[in-house]
């Protein structure tokens, strides 16, 4: 078979993105959490721009060509969540009328709720991620309604889970492009939506 007629086998980006989200919110859910105050934010915001956000970003772009719309979608839109949220902190934090966090908080989980929605034929790791991460999103948005520290410690611990759970898949993905084999059980289900089948 000559080369002009092999399959072109497009990198996967889901380690990279899903890293990317896992160590960004892992960073921001330890403030939320009450481990550390609000005087570590700026780790989180250098993270947020760097790996959270550009990283993410590229994944959504590296999916583009593998024809995933669920990879593309998810990547590039939860990048864009935290180039917003460092922009937010770093210029806007002081000039947003009382509940427009909340509903910012509130949106991103209506997004991720039907984007949750559409992982029930990927494995059940994301599928597990994206259940706590909406979850996560509306315990926050209800923790700045109501001001209520204990909702937002929970949002934060809910938020450490998600990076957990974001962190395993990006192994997971990332051994199974090393070794030509599922090592680490994500659950497959039928053909995963993150990590398209073009492998």
């Amino acid at each position: 078979m000559s080369n002009a007629t092999e399959v072109k086998k497009f990198p996967n980006p889901a380690p990279l993105g899903l890293a990317g989200f896992a160590l960004t919110t892992w960073l921001l859910s330890m403030i939320n959490a009450g481990w550390f105050s609000g005087e570590a934010m700026g780790m989180v915001l250098a993270v947020a721009l760097a790996f959270g956000g550009t990283a993410q970003m590229i994944a959504g772009v590296m999916e583009l060509p593998r024809g995933n719309t669920f990879g593309a979608t998810a990547f590039t839109a939860y990048g864009a969540f935290w180039w917003s949220f460092a922009l937010f902190v770093l210029f806007l934090h002081d000039k947003v009328p009382a509940g427009m966090v909340a509903w910012y908080l509130c949106l991103w989980g209506v997004f991720t709720f039907y984007m949750w929605l559409s992982t029930f034929r990927s494995p059940r790791v994301l599928q597990a991620i994206f259940f706590v991460l909406w979850i996560t999103f509306f315990l926050l948005a209800a923790g700045d309604w109501t001001g209520s520290a204990a909702l937002h410690a929970a949002g934060g611990y809910m938020g450490l889970l998600t990076a957990v759970l974001a962190f395993y898949l990006s192994a997971a993905e990332m051994m199974i492009e090393c070794y030509g084999r599922e090592v680490l059980p994500i659950g497959t289900i039928s053909a995963p939506l993150v990590t398209s089948a073009a492998r």
